[in-house]
């Protein structure tokens, strides 16, 4: 068994409901945040913590996902005719070179512990990253990468977490805290979607993962948690249970959370006013709108 974390699953079976009717035709993955698709921001982010292989869960309905990262030679062409370098530059930063990228489906939604399960043969025994496009990270250091250098330093199965407040404490999963380090947390437990008032802290875990091998192991027992379905969370606190360590992960950045239309707006927001070819006019906008809200009022 080796150490080093080149793999990566990305569950996208969802149907993306609430973004109905855009996700008629298109993947949520493939919707567009400024001018990259949600995907794209997790690739990149997977490249940077130094993922080599990537395996997609999909399910039916998701081929202009696997489109999206085939070469285009047509489109290449065209734009190396025009003298479009730079626009050509982008394009190419979308492929994914043969061997790169696996796609594997799950034929029932059955959670996400059930997607991650779906990738097991591919992962054979090494640990893994999870990472959840849904959940958009804004950060100097990408978040993955964070992760994983952290995981090196001290090998255990690792969750990105972050504060919430306690009314909305019962959406997430959240850490029952043995022993707060700062950055890391030693987890004594973990608790999927916890009923208002029993959380046993406010650290919740969000759309990364860096995790032993052991919980692959673990998820093989197909046991089936909150909702009804095969918690990842339930996996991961099995590591607990088998007196093997987990960690929580305080990251440094904002998480945006894409998964809800309001997510998607203030994303949309901060990295348009990121943009230096965009800030500007975007900004003024903006203040235009406030200053009619604030006069009408």
């Amino acid at each position: 068994m080796k150490n080093k974390v080149t793999k990566a699953i990305f569950p996208v079976a969802g149907l993306g409901t609430r973004f109905l009717p855009a996700t008629k035709s298109v993947p949520k993955e493939i919707m567009t945040l400024v001018d990259r698709p949600l995907i794209q921001y997790a690739i990149d982010e997977a490249r940077a913590a130094g993922i080599t292989e990537f395996i997609f869960v999909t399910s039916k309905g998701k081929s202009a996902l696997e489109d999206y990262f085939d070469h285009s030679a047509v489109l290449e062409a065209e734009l190396e005719a025009k003298g479009k370098t730079d626009l050509l530059e982008v394009l190419q930063q979308t492929y994914m070179e043969s061997g790169q990228i696996a796609y594997i489906r799950q034929h029932k939604a059955l959670g996400l512990g059930h997607a991650v399960w779906c990738a097991r043969r591919l992962i054979g025994d090494e640990p893994f990253a999870v990472i959840l496009p849904d959940d958009v990270i804004a950060a100097e250091k990408p978040c993955l990468a964070q992760m994983i250098e952290a995981f090196e330093e001290e090998p255990a199965s690792m969750v990105a977490a972050m504060e919430v407040p306690a009314d909305k404490a019962k959406s997430y999963g959240v850490l029952d805290i043995a022993e707060d380090k700062g950055d890391v947390v030693k987890v004594k437990g973990m608790v999927e979607k916890p009923k208002a008032g029993t959380q046993p802290s406010n650290l919740a875990v969000i759309g990364r993962y860096v995790l032993q091998n052991s919980v692959m192991q673990n998820l093989d027992q197909l046991k089936t948690g909150a909702g009804g379905e095969i918690q990842l969370t339930d996996a991961i606190a099995d590591e607990i249970s088998a007196g093997r360590k987990v960690h929580g992960f305080r990251f440094k950045g904002q998480r945006f959370d894409c998964g809800s239309k309001a997510g998607f707006l203030q994303a949309t927001v901060s990295f348009g006013l990121s943009r230096d070819d965009l800030k500007d006019e975007l900004m003024e906008y903006l203040q235009d709108v406030v200053s009619v809200k604030t006069a009408a009022q």
